[in-house]
């Protein structure tokens, strides 16, 4: 799925959910703003008041708008919605291009894969180090950019899995979906195997090593060279 041009979706609750969603997360509805008020939005879904109210609720638990009595349902500040939930994300790459979300996630990966990384270097089991060094091998096996897409996210979970926090494996859980179209723009690059797989392949060694400090740089070195990888990509795309 194309993730810059949504499926409607099939309940109309889920559909007010989405197009509200992504109302406030574009910024055609500020914050600080109120939504329309609920009968005019009843009248336009042509829904009752109970779905509007429920749709709203979702909202609200996303921390996108804050619901008050005799006020309605305003848009909260954008540092306080939960950016990493999976439709708050969704809403979020659809509504900036491809350049400005990929820097956006290259920065959060540089602060924790390389990290991601160590850790898994000193905390793996022989089953995680087994895991990761499957999916490198599928990566290894793959014939196509589409069939390499795959692996590479399981190589990148297998990791975070390996380091035995909750907190790092559900960030990387929860960032999947960013990390996938990230991957989609680096593979657009016309070597894209050839010059992932040794870098991967560097990672992967490291911690088979037990080198934590080996893994961070390896990690590290990977995201420098997928963000020329994007820029070459990008560069080409704005050039045509």
């Amino acid at each position: 799925m194309d993730y810059r041009h949504p499926l409607p979706r099939k309940s109309m609750h889920a559909r007010i959910v989405q197009e509200l969603g992504i109302e406030i997360v574009s910024g055609r509805l500020s914050p600080g703003e109120r939504l329309p008020a609920e009968a005019k939005l009843c009248e336009s879904y042509g829904v009752s008041r109970p779905v509007l109210r429920e749709a709203t609720r979702v909202l609200v638990a996303k921390g996108l708008v804050l619901s008050k009595p005799r006020l309605g349902s305003i848009v909260r500040p954008r540092d306080e919605w939960h950016m990493l939930d999976p439709d708050v994300l969704f809403w979020t790459m659809n509504s900036v291009n491809e350049g400005t979300f990929f820097n956006s996630l290259l920065v959060v990966r540089r602060i924790i894969e390389p990290a991601a990384a160590a850790l898994a270097a000193s905390n793996a089991t022989d089953d995680d180090l087994t895991r990761i060094r499957d999916a490198f091998e599928r990566m290894s096996r793959a014939e196509t950019p589409e069939a390499l897409l795959a692996p590479d996210l399981d190589f990148h979970r297998a990791i975070m899995s390996a380091t035995h926090n909750d907190m790092l494996m559900y960030i990387g859980h929860m960032l999947s979906l960013a990390l996938s179209e990230s991957i989609k723009l680096t593979s657009r690059h016309p070597d894209t195997h050839a010059l992932s797989l040794p870098r991967h392949k560097a990672i992967l060694t490291a911690i088979m090593n037990r080198d934590p400090l080996g893994a961070r740089h390896a990690s590290l070195v990977q995201l420098d060279n997928a963000q020329t990888d994007a820029e070459n990509v990008l560069s080409a795309v704005y050039q045509e």
